[in-house]
């Protein structure tokens, strides 16, 4: 039997180093990517069968990553591995099409588990958190902050923003002029009713999208 096909991504190389450790004997580990945009490149190129992601990774979390690969037609399996030990989080990412939602400090005893339920098409959620999440998505949606708001390029361009980058730079990385990274930044800044950059990396900090410093 094909070992299953595994892309890794996640922005601290020790982790990643040890995730390789933990995953290479039993899986056909294919790359290993530092942020989300090289995570949306290679899964393009690479057609994976298990992604194995953090959430909060430079110039585009996991989350949108996924969102974007999704609307492509990828069909890889999203394991997320995260120190967000927080049940929102967890529902969010199973709503977004997730398989499995696991924390980092957990990873060697749960990690494996969680990715072969993956590719046995179930769903596997740290057990610190399953039953929280078990009632939070049988309530049914209730997530109703201003993130939801946002279109996908929108949370891009926060992100990138929250990240420290110019709109010089947002632009190049978008593939779109500088004006329009501006007037995407001020029809953020509308939606979320934020005063300044720094409420924008407030609320980017709030909802994942990037990591304190």
């Amino acid at each position: 039997m094909t070992e299953p096909r595994l892309l890794i991504a996640d922005d601290h190389h020790m982790v990643a180093e040890g995730l390789r450790s933990l995953l290479e004997h039993d899986f056909d580990l294919i790359d290993i990517v530092a942020n989300g945009r090289e995570l949306v490149e290679a899964a393009r190129r690479l057609d994976p069968d298990v992604i194995v992601a953090d959430i909060t990774m430079p110039q585009l979390n996991g989350l949108d990553a996924m969102a974007q690969l999704r609307q492509e037609g990828c069909r890889a399996r999203f394991v997320f591995l995260t120190m967000h030990c927080d049940a929102l989080y967890a529902v969010r990412a199973l709503r977004a099409g997730a398989s499995g939602y696991v924390l980092k400090q957990s990873a060697s005893a749960e990690l494996l588990t969680a990715i072969r339920e993956a590719v046995a098409g179930r769903t596997y959620v740290a057990p610190v958190l399953a039953d929280v999440v078990a009632r939070m998505l049988a309530a049914g949606p209730g997530d109703s902050c201003n993130e939801v708001l946002l279109t996908p390029r929108q949370r891009e361009v926060l992100q990138l923003f929250a990240e420290g980058h110019s709109a010089k730079e947002v632009a190049k990385l978008l593939h779109i002029s500088v004006r329009t990274a501006e007037n995407h930044k001020a029809n953020i800044m509308q939606v979320l009713g934020a005063a300044s950059t720094a409420e924008l990396v407030q609320f980017a900090i709030r909802h994942g999208l990037i990591a304190p410093t």
